[in-house]
Protein backbone atom coordinates (compact mmCIF):
# COMPACT_ATOMS: atom_id res chain seq x y z
CA UNK A 1 0.00 0.00 0.00
CA UNK A 2 1.17 3.34 -1.08
CA UNK A 3 0.52 5.45 2.11
CA UNK A 4 0.55 9.43 2.54
CA UNK A 5 1.19 10.82 6.27
CA UNK A 6 0.10 14.29 6.54
CA UNK A 7 1.60 15.79 9.75
CA UNK A 8 -0.68 18.75 10.43
CA UNK A 9 0.57 19.71 14.06
CA UNK A 10 0.96 24.02 13.23
CA UNK A 11 4.18 23.97 14.83
CA UNK A 12 7.18 22.74 13.21
CA UNK A 13 9.59 21.93 16.06
CA UNK A 14 9.84 17.89 17.01
CA UNK A 15 8.71 16.83 20.30
CA UNK A 16 4.84 16.92 20.14
CA UNK A 17 2.79 13.97 20.63
CA UNK A 18 1.49 14.48 17.18
CA UNK A 19 5.05 13.49 16.22
CA UNK A 20 5.20 10.31 17.38
CA UNK A 21 2.05 9.22 16.51
CA UNK A 22 2.80 10.00 13.05
CA UNK A 23 6.13 8.20 13.26
CA UNK A 24 4.44 4.77 15.30
CA UNK A 25 2.07 4.71 12.11
CA UNK A 26 5.24 5.29 9.82
CA UNK A 27 7.01 2.76 11.79
CA UNK A 28 4.39 0.04 11.25
CA UNK A 29 3.71 0.80 7.74
CA UNK A 30 7.44 0.43 7.22
CA UNK A 31 7.65 -2.67 9.21
CA UNK A 32 4.98 -4.07 6.77
CA UNK A 33 6.43 -3.10 3.88
CA UNK A 34 4.11 -0.54 3.05
CA UNK A 35 5.69 2.88 1.12
CA UNK A 36 5.63 6.01 3.00
CA UNK A 37 5.86 9.46 2.18
CA UNK A 38 5.59 12.32 4.91
CA UNK A 39 4.22 15.73 4.10
CA UNK A 40 4.91 18.42 7.26
CA UNK A 41 2.45 21.41 6.83
CA UNK A 42 4.14 23.63 9.22
CA UNK A 43 7.32 23.41 7.26
CA UNK A 44 5.72 24.29 4.09
CA UNK A 45 5.51 28.17 3.63
CA UNK A 46 2.56 29.19 1.83
CA UNK A 47 0.34 31.93 1.66
CA UNK A 48 -3.37 31.73 2.99
CA UNK A 49 -5.93 32.16 0.01
CA UNK A 50 -7.80 35.43 0.25
CA UNK A 51 -10.57 35.03 -2.22
CA UNK A 52 -12.32 33.23 -5.25
CA UNK A 53 -10.25 34.17 -7.96
CA UNK A 54 -7.09 32.91 -6.08
CA UNK A 55 -9.01 29.51 -5.14
CA UNK A 56 -9.73 28.98 -8.66
CA UNK A 57 -6.89 30.78 -10.74
CA UNK A 58 -4.36 31.20 -8.79
CA UNK A 59 -0.72 28.92 -9.24
CA UNK A 60 -0.50 26.50 -6.06
CA UNK A 61 2.72 27.59 -4.63
CA UNK A 62 5.82 25.60 -5.60
CA UNK A 63 6.67 24.34 -2.12
CA UNK A 64 3.12 22.59 -2.10
CA UNK A 65 3.22 20.82 -5.70
CA UNK A 66 5.07 17.94 -3.75
CA UNK A 67 2.53 17.15 -1.09
CA UNK A 68 -0.27 17.10 -4.38
CA UNK A 69 2.29 15.07 -6.19
CA UNK A 70 2.29 12.86 -2.60
CA UNK A 71 -1.46 12.72 -2.54
CA UNK A 72 -1.63 11.73 -5.91
CA UNK A 73 0.58 8.74 -5.52
CA UNK A 74 -0.85 7.93 -1.98
CA UNK A 75 -3.42 5.25 -1.73
CA UNK A 76 -4.52 5.62 1.51
CA UNK A 77 -3.96 9.05 3.30
CA UNK A 78 -2.74 9.48 7.28
CA UNK A 79 -4.10 13.16 8.75
CA UNK A 80 -2.83 13.75 12.09
CA UNK A 81 -3.41 17.06 14.06
CA UNK A 82 -4.40 18.61 17.34
CA UNK A 83 -7.84 19.99 18.02
CA UNK A 84 -7.73 24.01 18.45
CA UNK A 85 -11.16 25.62 19.16
CA UNK A 86 -12.86 22.73 17.89
CA UNK A 87 -11.39 21.80 14.83
CA UNK A 88 -7.69 21.42 12.73
CA UNK A 89 -5.41 24.11 13.16
CA UNK A 90 -5.44 27.10 10.62
CA UNK A 91 -2.73 26.38 8.91
CA UNK A 92 -3.89 22.75 7.93
CA UNK A 93 -6.74 24.20 6.62
CA UNK A 94 -4.96 26.45 4.71
CA UNK A 95 -3.02 23.39 3.46
CA UNK A 96 -5.95 21.94 1.99
CA UNK A 97 -7.35 24.95 0.09
CA UNK A 98 -4.09 25.20 -1.63
CA UNK A 99 -4.05 21.63 -2.40
CA UNK A 100 -7.44 20.54 -2.96
CA UNK A 101 -7.98 23.23 -5.86
CA UNK A 102 -10.63 23.11 -9.01
CA UNK A 103 -8.74 21.02 -11.35
CA UNK A 104 -6.58 18.30 -8.81
CA UNK A 105 -9.23 17.35 -6.01
CA UNK A 106 -12.05 17.98 -7.76
CA UNK A 107 -14.31 19.45 -11.39
CA UNK A 108 -16.73 22.17 -11.41
CA UNK A 109 -19.75 20.57 -13.11
CA UNK A 110 -19.94 21.55 -16.90
CA UNK A 111 -16.31 23.31 -16.36
CA UNK A 112 -13.37 22.25 -18.15
CA UNK A 113 -13.55 19.86 -21.03
CA UNK A 114 -13.83 16.45 -19.97
CA UNK A 115 -15.49 17.47 -16.74
CA UNK A 116 -19.21 15.70 -15.94
CA UNK A 117 -22.07 17.63 -16.80
CA UNK A 118 -25.33 17.62 -15.23
CA UNK A 119 -24.72 19.67 -12.06
CA UNK A 120 -22.58 16.61 -10.44
CA UNK A 121 -18.49 17.60 -9.02
CA UNK A 122 -16.05 15.04 -10.14
CA UNK A 123 -13.99 13.45 -7.77
CA UNK A 124 -10.87 13.45 -8.91
CA UNK A 125 -9.40 11.67 -5.69
CA UNK A 126 -11.70 8.54 -5.71
CA UNK A 127 -9.90 5.16 -4.94
CA UNK A 128 -8.34 6.48 -1.86
CA UNK A 129 -8.73 6.20 1.91
CA UNK A 130 -7.88 8.23 4.60
CA UNK A 131 -7.65 8.06 8.70
CA UNK A 132 -7.65 11.08 10.73
CA UNK A 133 -6.00 11.26 14.39
CA UNK A 134 -7.13 14.02 16.15
CA UNK A 135 -5.61 14.53 19.31
CA UNK A 136 -6.86 17.17 22.06
CA UNK A 137 -7.08 17.87 26.06
CA UNK A 138 -10.61 17.12 26.93
CA UNK A 139 -11.98 13.10 26.42
CA UNK A 140 -12.90 12.25 23.17
CA UNK A 141 -16.47 11.14 24.10
CA UNK A 142 -16.95 14.72 25.33
CA UNK A 143 -16.10 15.86 21.98
CA UNK A 144 -17.67 13.58 19.98
CA UNK A 145 -20.93 13.59 21.69
CA UNK A 146 -21.68 16.89 23.68
CA UNK A 147 -19.68 19.20 21.19
CA UNK A 148 -20.94 17.21 18.13
CA UNK A 149 -17.45 16.84 16.80
CA UNK A 150 -18.51 19.49 13.73
CA UNK A 151 -14.83 20.11 12.74
CA UNK A 152 -13.90 16.93 12.53
CA UNK A 153 -17.15 16.09 10.78
CA UNK A 154 -16.61 19.18 8.30
CA UNK A 155 -13.39 17.72 6.87
CA UNK A 156 -14.49 14.37 6.86
CA UNK A 157 -17.38 15.08 4.92
CA UNK A 158 -16.71 18.50 3.27
CA UNK A 159 -12.99 17.71 2.23
CA UNK A 160 -12.25 14.12 2.10
CA UNK A 161 -15.46 12.69 1.05
CA UNK A 162 -16.24 15.77 -1.28
CA UNK A 163 -13.28 14.79 -3.61
CA UNK A 164 -14.15 11.43 -3.89
CA UNK A 165 -11.61 10.14 -0.45
CA UNK A 166 -13.58 6.99 1.19
CA UNK A 167 -13.82 5.16 3.31
CA UNK A 168 -12.50 7.47 6.23
CA UNK A 169 -12.07 6.45 9.68
CA UNK A 170 -11.10 8.54 12.71
CA UNK A 171 -8.55 7.63 15.89
CA UNK A 172 -9.57 10.26 18.49
CA UNK A 173 -7.17 10.65 21.63
CA UNK A 174 -8.30 12.22 24.21
CA UNK A 175 -6.92 13.51 28.22
CA UNK A 176 -3.29 13.16 25.76
CA UNK A 177 -1.55 15.36 28.62
CA UNK A 178 -3.08 13.63 31.82
CA UNK A 179 -1.34 10.06 31.52
CA UNK A 180 2.09 8.43 30.18
CA UNK A 181 0.78 4.64 29.68
CA UNK A 182 -2.27 5.82 27.81
CA UNK A 183 0.32 7.60 25.31
CA UNK A 184 2.06 4.28 25.10
CA UNK A 185 -0.92 2.51 24.15
CA UNK A 186 -1.92 4.64 21.91
CA UNK A 187 1.42 4.62 20.27
CA UNK A 188 1.07 0.91 19.97
CA UNK A 189 -1.87 1.36 18.44
CA UNK A 190 -0.75 3.39 15.60
CA UNK A 191 1.98 1.27 14.73
CA UNK A 192 -0.80 -1.84 14.16
CA UNK A 193 -2.79 0.34 12.36
CA UNK A 194 -0.24 1.11 10.06
CA UNK A 195 0.98 -2.32 9.97
CA UNK A 196 -2.27 -2.71 8.48
CA UNK A 197 -2.54 0.06 6.50
CA UNK A 198 -6.15 0.96 8.23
Amino acid sequence: MKIAIIQGHPDSRAGHFCNALASAYADGADSAGHELRLIDVAGQPFDLLRSKEDFEGSAVPLSLKKAQEAICWAEHLVIVYPLWLGSMPAILKGFFEQVFRPGFAFGQPGGEAGEESGGRWKKRLKGRSARIVVTMGMPAFVYRWYFGAHGLRSLERNILKFVGIRPVRVSLIGMVEQSDSSRRAWLGRMRQLGAKAR
